[in-house]
Order: structure tokens, then C-alpha cells, then sequence
């Protein structure tokens, strides 16, 4: 090619260039000739699949508005078909049952069974598509693909992923406690399932909305310790059982920050009912995040560390213990183990939004979008947050994770209940209107929440360095930036 061409290529110009002798020009080539352009089959999309892709966005636009009708026109209000809230269809079954002379215990057994499917539904859909999600959104942290073989974007990857563990055979370590070793696969399961009782998705859709949920959640969230205890001490291997002491550690010291977090809320709400503190959130129109910022943060670090989450899942801490407490498990047994994380994440993502985020109310939208969807939305959006916390920050030492909980948040948990109890009772006494008040309370609490952290790291020691970092000895002395420099001096 002379340099003529080379010019016109650079110009954007592709010169018309006969085929070599001998050789036919390849329909690629000719496409490059003639349009200056590769266009593959593989960069259309067929005619067939748009027309049926513009017929499917019709159809749900239409279906749409014509909810959106029935909405404001206020057919549904009050309904048992009013999609918005379902507790209301299962209020009139137990009414109707009760009309028809039902016994007492058909009541409680058909509408405890019906809510009961409702959350295992949303659970078991959740872990079917949860490790889907979170490997495809860590390979997009990662800047690659992730799961794409098995299935349309890789969406039988989970399937493929439990038949494999179905079928590996299950071993059983020399020495075990057998009845013992075989029971926290199931265990472990009861906290993350028992834990959505009195979540409210809904004003009239709480499983159990008992005036103690907040103490409730706390308790069952302790529960998991025991089967992951159980695991450890019954393989009969060191390293598992290492792996749940470190899990018993880390639940002793993170109870507390998590306690102490939850008692901010209480002191502002005024309640311990899950559905009371969500009410209060959507009357003040006011999500608690914002005014206890520093409360919403305890919370959700510390959840990490007891659902042993990134970058608090020392005890699996696979450079270290080889795999923590369930070392010694195979097969399906192992599966569960790592289902259940994703569970746990999910619920913590649901008590973060009910605690910290309004719930299911969003500043009067739950009127026309069922509350259960943004509650689900919250949850998500809190979910990718374990999510890029686990693609981007390295994993703590223990040693780093227990003195941040002694050190660090327990003291400053324990300053910020002594504030809010403060603002507490100013907010019962003074007549100002509420967002007044409100609004006085999350800038002060930001302002103290950023004095304290900083006043506080100081008195314990931590001083970040500043400047530029050191360079590499090799990068300065023998090549890298050294040899750059005397390049760009040369030149």
C-alpha cells in the first residue's frame, strides 16, 4: 500500500482496491470496499424481533395506563382485588370464614399458609437469580462478562450451577458428630426465612406486625451463630472450627454497634413495631437515614460482619482457613451454605430500607405503585450495595475488624444514642412544625456524626498520611518513571 493510500485511510477515505490474483474478494472485504464499514449479521437485530420487541412495549404501555385508570378512578380502594395491598384480600378471607363459621384455627393455618408462600416465593425466587445477579454485576465491576454459556445471558448458570452440586458426592469427616454435622445445612436456614415476619411490605401485608419487631429481628438475627457454631465444632477439623469461633467473635462484638444503632430509631419513632416506624417515616415524609446518618452506616457495617459479608467475612476467610466453618462440607450441604448469604443479604437489604429508608412508602407514591414493589426496589438497590462492597474493598483482619467494633463504633454508638435522646425529647416539646425540626436535627447530627469520627479516630491513634506514598524502589532507581523522564530529557 503506498503512502497515497495510507493517507485516504487516515482521512476516513478507503480506497477502492481490486482483490489479489487469484483469490475472489470475500463478502467481509467487499463490505469493507464498498461501505467503509464491517456490518455483521451479529450487529442487526432482525426485523422479526424488533417488530414483536415494539408490539411487546405497546402492550405493556397500554395495560399500564389502563391500571393507571382504575387506580385514580378508585375502583380498587378498599378492594380484595386491589393489587396494591394483598393484606387486604386476606383480611376478607379470614372475615368470610369467619362469617361462614369457620373454626378458629382454619383461620389462622389458611392466612399464616398463604403469607408464609408469599415470602418463601419472593425468597426462593431471589436465591434461583441471586448468584446470576451478583456474578454479573462483579464482572462488570471487574470489566468482563461473567456467567453467558448456559442459557439466554447466562440465566441458567444458577441451575446448572445446583445440579452440579446435587450431584458431588456428600462426605462425611472421620471423627464427626453425624446427627450434629447434618443438622446446620437446615438450621441456618431458619433465621434468614424466620427474620421477614414482621417486615411490612405493605400497610396491611406484615406476616407477624407484633408491637416488639425491631426486638424480635434482633434476637432471630442471633440465632444463625449456633448452626454456623454447630458446623465448625462438629466436622472435627481445627481450621472449621477456628473458622466458627472467629463467627462467635465477631457476632459478641457486632451485637452492639447493631443494637445501639436500632435504639436511635426507637428513640425518634417511638416504637418498636416495624409498620409503627415505617408510619412515622412516611407522615414526617422524612427517611431516618438522613437524620441519623451515622446510625444507618453501624447498622449496615456491622450487618456485614454478622451475615459475614465482604469485607467482614473473616470467618471464610479462604487465605487463612482454607474455607472457615463449612470446610468440611460438600456437595449440596456447601450449596446451602452459600445460598443462604444471599438470603441474609436480602433480608438486611429489607430491615435497611425499613429502618432507614421509608420501607414501603416512598412520599405518597405507594397510593398508586403496590408498596410491596418498592420495598423490593429498596431492597435491591441495597443488595447492590453488599454487591460493590464485596467488588471493590479488601477483606479486614480480624484483628482490624474487632478493634474497629471495640474501639471505634461502640463508643460512638453509644454518644449518638445520648444525642438522640436529646433530640428526642426536644422534638416532643417544641411546637415548631416538624420539618423544622427535622431538618435542625440532621444537620446537627451530620455536623457532630463528622467532629466525632474525626476527633475520635485522632484520640485513638490514626493519623492518615499525607503526601504522595513512597515509590517503588525498581519504578525510581532502575526503569519505570526514572527511565521515562530521561526519554522525554532526551528527546
Amino acid at each position: 500500500m503506498n503512502e497515497q493510500s495510507v493517507g485516504k485511510i487516515r482521512a476516513g477515505e478507503i480506497p477502492s482496491m481490486p482483490p489479489a490474483q487469484g483469490l475472489p474478494a470475500t463478502p467481509m472485504a467487499r463490505q469493507i470496499i464498498e461501505h467503509g464499514t464491517l456490518r455483521t449479521k451479529m450487529d442487526a437485530t432482525p426485523t422479526p424481533r424488533k417488530v414483536m420487541g415494539a408490539i411487546g412495549l405497546l402492550v405493556f404501555l397500554a395495560v399500564n395506563a389502563a391500571i393507571a385508570y382504575v387506580v385514580i378512578d378508585g375502583r380498587l380502594d378498599g378492594r380484595w382485588y386491589d393489587i396494591r395491598d394483598l393484606g387486604v384480600g386476606v383480611g376478607e378471607l379470614r372475615e368470610w370464614l369467619s362469617d361462614e363459621g369457620a373454626p378458629a384455627w382454619v383461620e389462622y393455618w389458611a392466612t399464616g399458609i398463604i403469607g408464609g408462600v408469599g415470602i418463601l416465593s419472593v425468597l426462593g425466587g431471589w436465591l434461583l437469580i441471586g448468584s446470576w445477579v451478583e456474578r454479573r454485576v462483579i464482572a462488570l465491576f471487574q470489566i468482563r462478562r461473567g456467567p453467558n454459556r448456559h442459557g439466554p445471558f447466562g440465566l441458567l448458570q444458577p441451575l446448572a450451577d445446583a445440579i452440579k452440586l446435587i450431584q458431588k458426592e456428600v462426605l462425611v469427616p472421620r471423627g464427626a458428630d453425624r446427627f450434629l454435622y447434618f443438622l446446620p445445612p437446615v438450621l441456618i436456614f431458619i433465621p434468614a426465612m424466620l427474620g421477614w415476619g414482621p417486615v411490612p411490605w405493605a400497610k396491611n401485608m406484615a406476616y407477624v406486625d407484633i408491637n416488639v419487631g425491631l426486638l424480635y429481628t434482633v434476637a432471630i438475627s442471633s440465632l444463625a451463630v449456633i448452626a454456623v457454631f454447630i458446623a465448625g465444632w462438629s466436622s472435627n477439623n481445627h481450621y472449621a472450627l477456628l473458622g466458627a469461633m472467629r463467627t462467635v467473635a465477631m457476632m459478641i462484638c457486632y451485637e452492639i454497634p447493631v443494637s445501639l444503632a436500632l435504639l436511635t430509631v426507637v428513640l425518634l419513632t417511638g416504637s418498636l413495631q416495624l409498620s409503627e416506624i415505617v408510619a412515622w417515616q412516611a407522615s414526617h415524609n422524612v427517611w431516618l437515614i438522613f437524620i441519623v446518618p451515622f446510625a444507618a452506616f453501624t447498622y449496615l457495617f456491622s450487618s456485614t460482619a454478622e451475615i459475614n459479608r465482604t469485607p467482614n467475612d473473616i470467618a471464610e476467610a479462604e487465605s487463612e482457613i482454607v474455607a472457615g466453618f463449612h470446610t468440611e462440607y460438600s456437595g449440596m450441604k456447601a450449596g446451602l451454605f452459600l445460598a443462604v448469604e444471599m438470603g441474609n443479604a436480602l433480608l438486611i437489604g429489607a430491615l435497611m430500607a425499613t429502618f432507614f429508608m421509608g420501607g414501603y412508602t416512598l412520599f405518597g407514591l405507594e397510593e398508586w405503585v403496590p408498596g410491596y414493589l418498592i420495598l423490593l426496589g429498596k431492597t435491591t438497590a441495597m443488595y447492590l450495595v453488599f454487591v460493590w462492597l464485596r467488588a471493590t474493598l479488601p477483606r479486614f483482619r480480624l484483628d482490624q475488624l474487632m478493634g474497629y467494633a471495640w474501639k471505634f463504633l461502640i463508643p460512638l454508638a453509644i454518644l449518638q444514642v445520648f444525642v438522640v435522646a436529646i433530640e428526642a425529647s426536644i422534638f416532643a416539646r417544641w411546637d415548631v412544625p416538624g420539618v423544622v425540626s427535622l431538618t435542625l436535627f440532621a444537620v446537627v447530627n451530620l455536623a457532630i456524626t463528622a467532629a466525632l469520627v474525626r476527633g475520635w479516630a485522632q484520640a485513638i491513634g490514626y493519623s492518615p498520611k499525607g503526601g504522595a506514598g513512597a515509590m517503588p524502589l525498581l519504578a525510581t532507581v532502575t526503569g519505570g518513571l526514572k527511565a521515562a523522564e530521561r526519554m522525554r530529557a532526551a528527546g
